[in-house]
């Protein structure tokens, strides 16, 4: 049977799996995560289950209807970017963080605010083309094998293309039983000469502020068609070796073309850009000096946010229809200091509470990836059962509150610093103990970290 070497064929108009969902199915859905802030998860909720509801829109008014951009408000550490984070996840769409800070208007030291769009789209190209890899997965395996089986077998070698059929009368009998050895994992072991392809590449260092970005030339690309490639030999085991080829068939058998076109797809009707500390980009005069670099990133950002066609290396990617959620303490500034045209793209608000004790209490225990959890499952590899009292669970949440309202309030994170600190001893011990169960219980918490607490400088330094 001849391998017909096709390429992968990619969904052209299907939406994002998370699209389907009502809001409250999705507001469900990250509540296994985030503890709190209904009113910032209803938002997005609505948010994206209005691109399921614009892709039903007939084509002419479509286009038309511009996504309903957020700004999250409140501390760090109430969880803003989780939810944008899961709400990508949910809906796999590509999504990128990134600082407003960042960003700089022309002259000064900083990135192209295009930049964004470009890294977007780098980051939808990769997501698209594991998805291709795995729908070629099965293919590239059958071709791996035979060749692994020609280089084992070099006098009974058949062309690459050729896959043998058990049941095929004629079949060599030695390279059958050669085939079950591999496939069973018998011969991972061995050591074969491989022939490895590579090219000899130039390295090219450009210095410039922004000048690579503006280029937007894949030098990796040129270089290789002017370059003529090489082999080279290698003497691999025989699973390195299948790793290798994996990778060689697989990018033969991928489609780029229709991968560039899924993703860009993917960036322009379901992409979701992050732009954390909004706030430190407004301006609340119109002095010179620093204010007048803060409104002139907001100037910048304006036109990718209103809806623009920025240039990258896989083509032309509009911008009109992906989503962007900003946010920002705003602790010495508010959302109408922002410039009014940049107000008016972000026309959803939504104020985000500072955590407290029960919220604390929750977040330990509640969400799936609950820090209880983690270090449980942590101490479990060393044998370690770890068991924590209610009171405990209450005493560091208190403790950890206390912390933030005397110190910095750095939110949920506060709980990170508080419990290494709590199971310090355990961790750095565990391996010496016999295994069996430790419960954690409030007067630990206290005989830990009471002191830390109640010294302010120490506290600043520590916890």
């Amino acid at each position: 049977m001849v391998i017909e070497i096709s390429q992968a064929l990619l969904p052209v108009n299907e939406p994002p799996r998370g699209d389907h969902l009502t809001p409250r199915e999705i507001v469900a859905e990250l509540d296994k995560y985030i503890i709190g802030q209904a009113d910032a998860k209803r938002s997005v909720a609505i948010a994206l289950r209005n691109r399921w509801r614009r892709q039903q829109i007939p084509e002419g008014l479509r286009d038309e209807i511009a996504p309903k951009n957020i700004i999250m408000i409140g501390p760090t550490g109430v969880g803003k970017t989780e939810i944008a984070r899961r709400l990508a996840k949910l809906a796999q769409s590509p999504f990128l963080k990134i600082e407003a800070t960042k960003f700089t208007e022309v002259g000064y030291v900083g990135r192209d605010v295009e930049s964004m769009i470009r890294d977007l789209m780098e980051l939808a190209v990769n997501m698209v083309k594991a998805e291709a890899r795995e729908q070629v997965k099965a293919k590239a395996e059958e071709v791996v094998e035979e060749r692994l089986l020609d280089i084992l077998l070099p006098g009974a070698s058949k062309p690459i293309a050729e896959v043998a059929e058990p049941n095929r009368t004629g079949v060599d009998p030695t390279r059958e039983k050669m085939r079950q050895l591999l496939r069973q994992g018998r011969l991972d072991e061995r050591f074969i000469d491989l022939e490895v392809s590579q090219r000899n590449i130039p390295i090219v260092e450009i210095f410039s502020n922004a000048g690579i970005e503006e280029m937007d030339i894949n030098f990796k690309e040129m270089f290789g068609n002017i370059f003529p490639s090489r082999t080279k030999q290698r003497k691999v085991k025989i699973s390195e070796a299948r790793d290798i080829l994996m990778q060689e068939e697989a990018q033969r058998l991928i489609d780029m073309d229709r991968v560039v076109n899924e993703a860009r797809r993917k960036v322009e009707q379901s992409g979701i850009i992050f732009l954390d500390e909004i706030d430190k980009i407004v301006g609340r005069d119109h002095a010179r000096g620093p204010d007048v670099s803060r409104e002139g990133v907001q100037r910048d950002l304006l036109p990718i946010v209103e809806g623009s066609t920025v240039t990258t290396k896989h083509g032309m990617v509009r911008t009109d229809h992906i989503l962007f959620i900003a946010s920002g303490a705003f602790h010495t500034s508010k959302p109408a200091d922002l410039i009014p045209e940049m107000q008016g793209r972000f026309p959803i608000r939504v104020e985000l509470q500072s955590l407290g004790v029960e919220e604390f209490k929750r977040i330990l225990t509640e969400p799936q990836n609950a820090l209880i959890k983690q270090y449980r499952a942590l101490m479990a590899t060393e044998g370690i059962e770890l068991d924590f009292d209610p009171d405990a669970i209450k005493e560091i949440a208190v403790l950890a509150t206390q912390v933030n309202e005397r110190t910095e309030n750095i939110g949920a994170r506060r709980l990170h610093t508080v419990m290494e600190k709590l199971l310090e001893d355990i961790s750095f011990h565990a391996p010496e103990w016999q295994q069996g169960t430790i419960t954690i219980t409030a007067d630990y918490v206290r005989e830990r970290l009471s002191d830390l607490v109640g010294d302010q400088d120490l506290s600043r330094y520590i916890l």
